[in-house]
């Protein structure tokens, strides 16, 4: 069955200009496309807030507040210029708090890709506040700490810019890891459960870890997500077709 690029309600051109805005050529890549893409989900899912964040409830587990502003591809500048900077695939705004979110639907089941810290994060001191990520930074960076699933050098880099911007803005910081659990891949292959258990124990480790720092982790599962909005009266038709067209997440 052929889909529409959106889902109904969903602005468009709005998110499109969000997406060529971002360096990670979702629309030229043809990964915007596919069937296990997580950008469409996120386009579709948080895009449908965009110029009302009004109709957004506070995520689920997470402290927050009220939005007042959703954007999807956002980017958290760390404190100097130059090099690469983190782009969250949304950023929620309420008056006490900057929300940062990283969707993943079927990336952390795929063969991941070495990623390194550049010497910068050394050269910055973070603060006592950011005591638990810099630790885990250097875990990861020596090697005493892996994970398999979990793509935990990336969240340690958006928590340093949440942590940046946040303090621009004066509000606190909410790194969220919107997690899908797909049970399978397009092509119709299971996705091994123990992969799926494996990487649900590597988000609680990740989470104990960097508890009690400045950016506040909370790991929150789409399908609890759209199953919050399908409660919600004006948001059932917008759940159900994401349940439609995403199916299991």
């Amino acid at each position: 069955m052929t889909h529409p690029a959106f889902l109904p309600g969903v602005p468009a051109e709005t998110v499109l200009a969000a997406l060529r805005r971002s360096p990670g050529n979702e629309l030229g890549s043809g990964k915007f496309d596919s069937p296990e893409s997580s950008s469409a989900l996120v386009a579709n899912a948080l895009g449908w807030f965009l110029g009302r964040p009004e109709a957004l409830p506070p995520l689920p587990g997470v402290p927050m507040g009220q939005p007042v502003d959703v954007q999807i591809e956002a980017e958290m500048r760390f404190p100097w210029t130059g090099g690469r900077h983190p782009w969250m695939d949304a950023a929620i705004t309420t008056p006490t708090t900057l929300v940062g979110v990283e969707s993943k639907r079927y990336e952390p089941f795929r063969p991941r890709k070495a990623v390194a810290f550049s010497e910068a994060y050394d050269s910055r001191d973070w603060g006592k506040g950011m005591a638990r990520f810099t630790a885990m930074r250097r875990a990861l960076a020596e090697g005493t700490q892996t994970c398999r699933h979990l793509d935990a050098v990336q969240l340690v880099k958006h928590a340093y810019g949440l942590k940046t911007q946040s303090v621009k803005q004066a509000r606190g910081a909410v790194l969220v890891y919107l997690y899908a659990e797909p049970a399978w891949w397009a092509s119709g292959k299971p996705v091994p459960p123990e992969a799926i258990a494996r990487h649900r124990s590597e988000v609680a480790d990740f989470a104990r870890a960097v508890q009690g720092d400045d950016v506040t982790f909370v790991a929150l599962r789409w399908a609890d997500l759209i199953d919050q909005w399908a409660q919600d009266p004006a948001l059932f038709a917008h759940a159900t077709a994401l349940k439609g067209w995403f199916g299991s997440v």
